[in-house]
């Protein structure tokens, strides 16, 4: 992907363009989560802050928006709940943001010997928790494995999550305040060793297991251990882990950040695709060149923050760009509008097994046999995938509709971007195909009798493959952490002499750092990176 996916036409925000010959001590390159709250965080410091951002709107992979013509249902199109970002930053900033917990943690509809059933973990675990261990597995044992395997994950966070908004600590720094088999199972060894040492059941393993492959494409044995990385991030958020509601839908967030950096004095531009970041070697300051309404224009800054991929920043730097070290994303994201929800041959009510979420052919043994198949470029046979109805939670979204309708979204695993290279469409409509059939088996009437259809009398299915998320959002390769996480730490041999160092959001070189996802705390809607390159800015002040 070379620079011209960053140009675009121009409109403004805010205070307007700056000329070229202008300067700015920030200019921050992508209006995403991470450059808004960079953006608020630096303007609030005083400083003068210019957002570049090459669409035609703010909120990057975080927006809402209607998506079926004839409804006035706004879909979070991409991210979809929020769950690292922590609650101090939001405070911080002031952000009127309302994040609603989901009544239901997860449900699992289970086929035994043909027979319907479930797993029903409720968000406060009690007796009907237990007992659903106990009738899908029939013993007390694994659920209280479960509940001693996530204490020792609730001791990791509780250790990790205080210092997501500090200066990076180091991997020997942490480990010392960790049981050194909780540091083992969960940082040092394939987190697929500890799964199958500590559970029995395929169903509960598998539902432990999903959370260390959203958006990752691994076994969980992989060496490289990014399974591990995964799941810490997914169970670290504010030292709880929990998945919350935004009310309003994504947008909701980064409207609100949007707002504070502009209240604070932040200029953001839309419309402005940058094509060039030039960087003195001396680290004294840069100038970056975009494709605005009025042209192509340059602005000087003190210092430039990256909310962009650290691949896609090379581009923009003029860098040689080896396509081999591509991120390449691994999800398939289908949004859907129901006229009402289906009943679950489980029985189950479906407010109950839809709040919160509804894995889908996520049995570990088929988790690991959907990973073997994509690896050999295959969609998978049964495709594993998470459900959820954000519209139980949060109602606002739907609009003026029907009684009953809903929304439901999936969110599917082991689907890298490879499978759709040869033939997208076909590909992506097999995907969506076996995604469905993996609900359908499951319910008592299949979903597309409860599928709403549009104004054009069109299903009102959504389905986007990593092709699509490159093509939207130009992020590289679809992948939607802008590549392989990192751990929240540094190792201990690291050097941390400056201050970009110290807040994980270096580059090569002093007067550009990283914002987004790519810094070494970044992925998730979490803000991290906007927050720790802004901190970094003002340290070295």
């Amino acid at each position: 992907m070379g620079t011209s996916s960053y140009r675009g036409q121009g409109g403004r925000y805010g205070e307007g363009v700056s000329g070229t010959g202008s300067s700015k001590d920030v200019v921050i390159v992508g209006g995403g989560h991470n450059g808004l709250v960079a953006a608020a965080y630096l303007a609030r410091a005083g400083l003068s802050v210019q957002v570049l951002e090459r669409l035609d709107h703010t909120g990057g992979a975080a927006v809402s928006a209607p998506t079926f013509a004839g409804h006035p249902t706004r879909l979070s199109r991409y991210s979809y709940l929020v769950s690292v970002m922590p609650e101090q930053l939001m405070a911080d900033l002031g952000l009127d943001i309302t994040l609603v917990s989901r009544p239901t943690a997860s449900y699992t509809p289970t086929l035994r010997d043909h027979k319907p059933g479930g797993l029903h973990v409720e968000r406060v675990e009690r007796d009907a928790t237990r007992r659903s261990f106990l009738e899908l597995t029939g013993s007390e044992s694994e659920y209280d494995a479960w509940r001693e395997f996530y204490a020792d994950v609730a001791e990791l966070a509780h250790v990790v999550a205080p210092t997501l908004l500090e200066p990076l600590p180091t991997d020997r720094e942490l480990a010392a305040r960790v049981d050194p088999g909780i540091w083992r199972d969960l940082v040092t060894t394939p987190l697929g060793v500890a799964i199958e040492r500590r559970f029995v059941d395929d169903t509960v393993r598998g539902v432990v297991a999903t959370d260390a492959l959203i958006g990752t494409f691994a076994s969980m044995h992989d060496d490289s251990l990014i399974q591990n990385r995964c799941f810490l991030y997914h169970l670290i958020g504010n030292g709880t882990g929990e998945w919350r509601v935004p009310v309003g839908g994504m947008g909701a967030v980064t409207d609100a950040l949007a707002r504070a950096a502009v209240t604070a004095g932040a200029e953001i531009v839309t419309g402005a695709g940058v094509r060039e970041i030039r960087a003195d070697t001396s680290g004294s300051g840069a100038e970056v060149t975009y494709d605005g309404v009025d042209g192509t224009r340059t602005i000087a800054a003190g210092r430039v923050l990256a909310n962009v991929a650290p691949w896609v920043l090379k581009h923009l730097l003029g860098e040689p760009v080896d396509d081999s070290t591509k991120p390449e994303g691994s999800q398939l994201k289908i949004n859907v509008l129901l006229d009402r929800l289906p009943h679950l041959r489980s029985g189950v009510d479906p407010a109950v097994a839809f709040s919160g979420t509804l894995h889908l052919g996520e049995d570990y043994s088929q988790v690991e046999a959907a990973y073997a198949d994509a690896a050999a470029g295959r969609v998978p046979s049964t495709m594993p995938g998470e459900v959820y109805c954000h519209s139980l939670t949060d109602p606002s979204i739907l609009g003026d509709v029907p009684a009953g309708m809903h929304t439901l979204t999936y969110f599917g695993l082991h689907t890298p971007a490879a499978l759709f290279e040869a033939d997208p469409e076909g590909a992506k409509a097999l995907a969506v195909e076996r995604a469905i059939a993996s609900l359908d088996q499951h319910l008592v009437e299949p979903l597309a009798s409860c599928v709403a259809r549009d104004a054009a009398g069109n299903p009102c299915i959504e389905a986007k493959i990593p092709q699509d998320i490159e093509r939207d959002l130009a992020m590289p390769g679809g992948h939607i952490f802008h590549g392989d996480l990192e751990w929240p730490w540094a190792p201990h041999r690291s050097r941390l002499d400056t201050p970009a160092q110290q807040w994980g959001v270096a580059t090569h070189l002093d007067s550009v750092l990283l914002c987004g996802s790519g810094a070494r705390r970044g992925g998730a809607v979490s803000g991290l990176g906007g927050h720790n390159a802004a901190q970094a800015v003002l340290a070295s002040r």
